[in-house]
């Protein structure tokens, strides 16, 4: 994916997160750590835990926060699954899914919403995944999607059906938003949600 879709989404994440007032943080699928950073700098959060499937991604960021995130903040790295509910993962501020649920089986979601807003359940979520609508204008063909390890890529409409009923099934209020441009037919080249808890 182009830098600056990368880029204009990390950031508005991260003002999401800190405009909320967020002392702690669950990072889902935390990967190689491009927001972790981030956050690892903002002095009013405290406590900051990534979770990721991938060994070498939490490698490679414990390298990273070596050298590139100075902070005083409590961190933690686990490798674990986002769909699955841990005690330890309860009880934060917020939580962030960056680009990682059209990584999961669709027949997954259901487990993932059961274990992020019904046993984690943070009073914030941050959700974004790709807009489908827009990948034509990423050259991407109409028969595939813009990365061989995703699963699904949804439309604008799909994806506010899906976080709405989330919302409406787990007490959360919920709002969208385009990212990464503002085409006047196709929105954003990728779309978040947030997820307020009631």
């Amino acid at each position: 994916m182009t830098s600056w879709l990368h880029e204009e989404r990390l950031a508005a994440a991260q003002a999401v997160v800190v405009g909320s007032g967020a002392s702690s943080v669950l990072d889902l699928g935390c990967g190689d750590g491009d927001l972790f950073i981030r956050l690892a700098r903002e002095p009013q959060i405290t406590r900051l835990v990534g979770i990721d499937l991938s060994p070498e991604a939490l490698a490679r960021l414990r390298e990273r926060l070596k050298s590139e995130a100075p902070t005083a903040c409590s961190i933690e790295l686990h490798l674990a699954s986002m769909t699955r509910y841990e005690r330890r993962f309860g009880g934060f501020d917020c939580a962030v899914l960056i680009e990682t649920i059209e990584h999961l089986e669709p027949e997954s979601l259901s487990m993932l919403e059961r274990a992020v807003f019904g046993g984690m359940r943070p009073r914030l979520v941050v959700v974004t995944t790709p807009n489908a609508e827009f990948n034509p204008l990423l050259g991407v063909p109409a028969h595939r999607f813009r990365r061989p390890d995703h699963r699904f890529e949804w439309s604008r409409e799909r994806f506010g059906r899906w976080a709405q009923g989330v919302a409406e099934r787990s007490g959360y209020s919920v709002s969208r938003r385009d990212l990464g441009g503002g085409h006047p037919e196709l929105g954003g080249a990728s779309q978040m949600a947030v997820f307020r808890a009631l």
